[in-house]
């Protein structure tokens, strides 16, 4: 699942009225030029022309639609976890919007508990909202305009259902994971092979839709978090192709490298080293899998999961690591078995590993899905959700869903003996 697409960033000389047609046919010309020598080894000429024509079909298709929808207001939804890309990609959206008049809030369901994501909120300024499920009732669909979707699909958050109540058109889809359901939106930018949406976006920005300035703090601020999610996506740009460092590149210029930094050096909680600890514990290798079930969690500590995985799949002769819990929603007294897959197995797609393991639900939709080497799940727990004061009975309910979990994974790791033994 690489991409071998790129895209050069604007240059210098170009004028602050250049148009995004102009700008993307300078950025056309340059690329060819550049990429002459590499194309001959890599590549057909008539591939790379298809993937310039697309991106710029792509750029010429947001700019039709944001102008069709001039001083309108749009609800930018992204997942009820938001990682770094999603943030700064939603946020990167907002100010591309501003500049057609068009009012956007972005919201989320589910809550900041990743360290990282919490600083860079705080320090950044995003304006990003949380619109917890139990707000939901007394909001005002009716002043929006039109629903954006930024780094998701609609599968991973709670909101999706109240937009469809209320009647919200879809106005924009962009994400670069692998499709999840046929949504129909007036403008649809999915790119499974590319490997962070603030690749994309950056890519916008690039060609003309926002003039970045380095004078004003919140483009600085906006470029200093698109570098984040994209180095974030990108396990630190060890994983990125080209035109994620091309996106890179452009960034460089306008990001506040201080600032990256005060994010990226916010420490780990006790209760994230405690869920690491617990997958250590827990852990069974087989095959050069690593999976862990760490029990149950609180709901503000569910980003603990995705750390554990990340800590896992870095033991020796282990490619691909599960990590998974039972996560508590006190306020809505919900509980959902939440998981995280991290691989460094090149033909080991996620998406696909996810998608076999645990299937859909009744309305069809996929239990999780994933990108290049991540991936997640989250599957309701049903009538057995909700807190018990036994512990006795907790203790049983999650021996069944532990038991349960792993009867899948194991049988797509091990076919040949895919049974799980309690004793």
């Amino acid at each position: 699942m690489t991409s071998n697409s790129t895209f050069t960033p604007l240059n210098d000389s170009f004028s602050e009225s250049a148009s995004s047609a102009d700008s993307l046919t300078g950025i056309s010309q340059q690329q060819e030029s550049s990429d002459k020598n590499s194309l001959s080894q890599n590549g057909s000429s008539h591939d790379h022309r298809s993937r310039i024509d697309l991106l710029e079909t792509k750029v010429a298709e947001l700019q039709q639609a944001l102008e069709g929808h001039k001083s309108e207001r749009q609800l930018v939804v992204i997942q009820d976890f938001p990682d770094p890309d999603a943030l700064s990609s939603a946020w990167a959206y907002q100010l591309i919007a501003e500049q057609y008049n068009i009012q956007c809030d972005i919201v989320y369901a589910g809550t900041l508990s990743h360290q990282e994501n919490i600083a860079l909120v705080k320090l950044t300024n995003l304006p990003a909202k949380r619109w917890g499920v139990q707000s939901l009732k007394e909001r005002d669909f009716s002043v929006y305009q039109g629903c954006v979707l930024i780094d998701n699909q609609g599968t991973t958050t709670q909101l999706m259902s109240f937009v469809k109540q209320a009647g919200i058109p879809m106005a924009v889809l962009i994400d670069h994971h692998s499709t999840q359901e046929d949504l129909k939106a007036e403008f649809t930018d999915v790119r499974p092979q590319t490997r962070a949406t603030a690749t994309i976006l950056t890519q916008y920005l690039q060609a003309g839709l926002l003039k970045l300035d380095s004078s004003i703090s919140a483009h600085v601020k906006c470029a200093t978090a698109l570098m984040h999610g994209l180095r974030s996506d990108t396990d630190r740009l060890m994983r990125a192709t080209e035109e994620d460092f091309l996106a890179a590149g452009y960034l460089s210029r306008f990001y506040d490298a201080q600032l990256l930094n005060a994010v990226l050096q916010t420490a780990r909680s006790r209760r994230v080293m405690d869920v690491i600890e617990r997958s250590l514990k827990n852990r069974i290798v087989q095959n050069n899998f690593s999976i862990a079930g760490v029990g149950y969690l609180r709901y503000d500590d569910r980003d603990a999961i995705p750390q554990a995985a990340d800590f896992l799949v870095t033991e020796e002769n282990v490619h691909t690591a599960v990590v998974y819990g039972i996560v508590h929603d006190e306020d809505e007294e919900l509980e959902v078995v939440i998981g995280s897959l991290r691989t460094s197995k090149l033909t080991l797609d996620p998406d696909e590993f996810i998608k076999e393991a645990f299937g859909q639900d009744n309305q069809g939709r996929f239990f999780g899905g994933g990108r290049m080497m991540a991936g997640g799940f989250e599957i309701p727990i049903g009538f057995l959700g909700g807190f018990n004061d036994n512990g006795e009975y907790a203790k049983l309910k999650w021996e069944v869903f532990d038991i349960q979990i792993k009867q899948k994974l194991w049988r797509l790791v091990n076919p040949k003996d895919n049974l799980i033994h309690t004793s």
